[in-house]
């Protein structure tokens, strides 16, 4: 290790020191890394702190989502997803839609329902609070996660309840955990050109601070390369990493490469591989409070999800079971869905060990 660090500059190497005596990355030294270190660089030391946390482990759960509509009040940008009520390619499910989706695939012993889907003008509050006690009715054992901040600013705008309270309800429902998107760049001036009806960045941030409040546990993201630049993911992991500190109610950190295909940012190109494995790297790296960090196998494509593992990743998401559209729509992985088996068989090629987890990390043995 050290012959191999020695070629290296004294900036390389001090943040190589600091890694290897588990001290905190300043904001300089990420945007050195993003600008400065090869990936091989990035990759040694992100996986040197997986390593230290989990061994040879990766982390994966058996899961669906369920994306009830893509019809939505906004018009991102970059969003690929999003149809005008009636266009080709638009749907919107009921709640008996749902509850037959997930009677059909509970036989499959799935832990996890992740919902999201479309700022929709009437599915809001009431709609979800019902859908949620039906659900835990019959099936209380499954973890439900759901929504954006996007979509809770939404509910409590259209019922007029104040965020907090929303959130306590949704709880009180069956939610139990929030799952992190929206959150884009948390920079508003770039917010107004790629999502100019989403929700601002302070607002996102204190959604996710009342939901920890309350004891549900969040994801958080960013979506990258597109037009921000290297001090934009800096900033933007920063004011992640701060909110940790307070709170401490991040599970996982999840990077989303933004995808060209069907929206109207039309950039010529996205982010190279090589980007992609530094930005998991630097991730790992700086995010030192967020245990997890998600490489999402849907968006990414498997090959490039298990060579994040390398990198610093230590959760791969989950089977998926083809129920997600949203990154298949902006051309990412078509038919998204693996077994337990073939997971386990990708992680042993590797030279990974796959564990099963529930929606909080908690290692699932079964006899």
């Amino acid at each position: 290790m050290q012959k191999f660090l020695s070629k290296y500059s004294s900036e390389h190497q001090g943040i190589a020191k600091s890694v290897f005596e588990n001290k905190r990355l300043s904001f300089d030294q990420a945007l050195f890394l993003y600008e400065n270190a090869d990936p091989i660089f990035c990759g040694l030391l992100a996986d040197y702190k997986r390593t230290q946390l989990y061994q040879n482990k990766i982390f994966f759960n058996k899961n669906i989502h369920i994306e009830i509509t893509n019809i939505c009040v906004n018009k991102c940008r970059f969003c690929s997803f999003f149809r005008e009520k009636g266009q080709d390619g638009s749907w919107d499910l009921e709640a008996e839609d749902v509850l037959e989706i997930v009677k059909e695939k509970v036989s499959t012993r799935i832990t996890e329902l992740h919902f999201t889907g479309g700022l929709h003008s009437k599915k809001t509050t009431d709609f979800y609070s019902n859908l949620f006690k039906k659900i835990k009715k019959t099936y209380p054992h499954l973890h439900i996660k759901a929504f954006t901040s996007v979509e809770i600013e939404h509910f409590s705008k259209v019922d007029g309840i104040n965020l907090f309270e929303l959130l306590k309800l949704l709880k009180e429902s069956g939610l139990n955990s929030l799952a992190g998107g929206g959150a884009e760049i948390l920079n508003d001036d770039i917010r107004k050109k790629i999502c100019p009806e989403k929700t601002n960045s302070e607002t996102w941030l204190q959604i996710h601070k009342y939901a920890h409040q309350l004891g549900l546990k969040t994801n958080c993201t960013m979506l990258y390369g597109h037009i921000e630049t290297n001090k934009d993911r800096v900033k933007h992991l920063e004011l992640l990493r701060n909110l940790q500190d307070e709170t401490n109610g991040f599970n996982s950190f999840i990077p989303l490469k933004y995808k060209i295909q069907g929206n109207k940012l039309a950039l010529k190109q996205e982010a190279s591989l090589i980007d992609e494995l530094k930005n998991y790297s630097i991730s790992r790296l700086f995010l030192d409070n967020i245990p997890h960090l998600k490489a999402y196998w849907p968006m990414c494509g498997k090959e490039t999800a298990l060579l994040a593992m390398s990198f610093g990743a230590d959760d791969f998401d989950g089977t998926i079971s083809n129920t997600t559209k949203i990154y298949s729509m902006a051309g990412a992985e078509q038919k998204p869905e693996l077994g337990c088996d073939e997971i386990k068989e990708l992680a042993e090629n590797a030279g990974f060990i796959a564990v099963e987890r529930d929606s909080e990390y908690r290692e699932l043995i079964f006899f």
